[in-house]
């Protein structure tokens, strides 16, 4: 057996775009072009081994992402879903940054079907490498029209042991940006189609089987898109295990002053079985003061309202014995 930590995170927004057209600079009307750079600039291009154009997008905030970190630091996961990461360079640029003590050995990213670019990943430590990654990016909606995920569900099969491995699946569905009831029918959709990968991947009765299915689901409870995929008797939501339902939340909304679980961990019957007792841990150091609901301590440097913070969503983590 394998005692191992496994949590999730909606980093927000783990952004080094890349320019290569040269520096923007606005005209009257407000629009762009882009002129040469000068040889210092290259020079410093070189140097960094990137650039931003700040006219659409910005770097690493040192300071905001020294809070991600720390926060990342915190929950100690062996094994952690990440999303809203741009792209692998990003993320190993992140980790030799700001975490080059943690042993992340292990670092997955695929570009997904996200506009802005924003995908989800996965760090694993040098304990538990990597057995195998499928992508289910190119899964169509039934029309043929589009596809089912807005960014993928990525499947990585962690290898524990010598004989012991643990496919996770990393998700971030439909945003709820354009209204919760608008946008719940593509998040059924993705939350069925879960639930088929997940029975071709280990039979109609998958909770036999142990992994893991974790990430920003991106609504709360009662909803009927989630329905499809939490509602299965064969899985459990852990989140369910901390004995205050109010206390549940990783994602507070100012605009409405609300307080929801956006971010699950779902772990298969067998392995929810095996580990009965355990609580998952919802850390909350590194979101704004304004979420007053937490009066627990925040990590240097957050601020009172939006920004400085880790993100606008709180890990998830939660130690299994597989």
């Amino acid at each position: 057996m394998t005692k191992v930590r496994i949590g999730t995170f909606n980093a927000e927004n783990l952004f080094a775009r890349f320019r290569f057209k040269g520096v923007p600079v606005r005209n009257p009307d407000g629009s762009y072009y882009y002129r040469k750079y000068t040889q210092s600039e290259l020079d410093e291009v070189v140097k960094e081994g990137w650039a931003v154009d700040k006219t659409k997008f910005v770097p690493f905030k040192e300071q905001e992402r020294q809070i991600t970190a720390q926060v990342i630091k915190k929950i100690r996961a062996d094994i952690l879903g990440l999303q809203e990461i741009e792209a692998m360079d990003t993320l190993k640029r992140f980790v030799a940054q700001f975490m080059p003590q943690e042993c992340y050995t292990y670092k997955v990213v695929i570009d997904g079907n996200d506009p802005r670019l924003i995908d989800v990943a996965l760090l694993s430590k040098r304990e538990y490498p990597i057995a195998c990654i499928r992508t289910h990016q190119f899964e169509r909606t039934p029309n043929r029209r589009s596809f089912v995920f807005s960014r993928d569900c990525l499947e990585v099969v962690v290898q524990l042991s010598q004989h012991t491995v643990l496919p996770v699946f990393v998700n971030h569905f439909k945003s709820m940006v354009g209204g919760r009831a608008q946008t719940m029918a593509r998040r059924k959709l993705q939350a069925e189609t879960v639930v088929r990968l997940l029975k071709e991947r280990f039979g109609n009765d998958p909770g036999t089987a142990a992994w893991v299915v974790l990430g920003d689901l991106n609504d709360y409870l009662p909803s009927v898109g989630l329905e499809p995929l939490l509602g299965q008797p064969w899985l459990e939501n852990v989140v369910d295990r901390i004995p205050d339902p109010e206390d549940r939340w990783t994602h507070y909304y100012k605009g409405r002053n609300e307080y929801k679980q956006l971010d699950y961990i779902l772990v298969s019957k067998s392995l929810a079985d095996a580990n009965p007792g355990v609580v998952p841990e919802i850390e909350r150091g590194g979101i704004p003061r304004r979420a007053a609901r937490y009066d627990g301590p925040r990590f240097l440097g957050v601020g009172p309202e939006n920004k400085p913070k880790a993100s606008d969503h709180c890990p998830v983590v939660m130690e299994l014995v597989i």
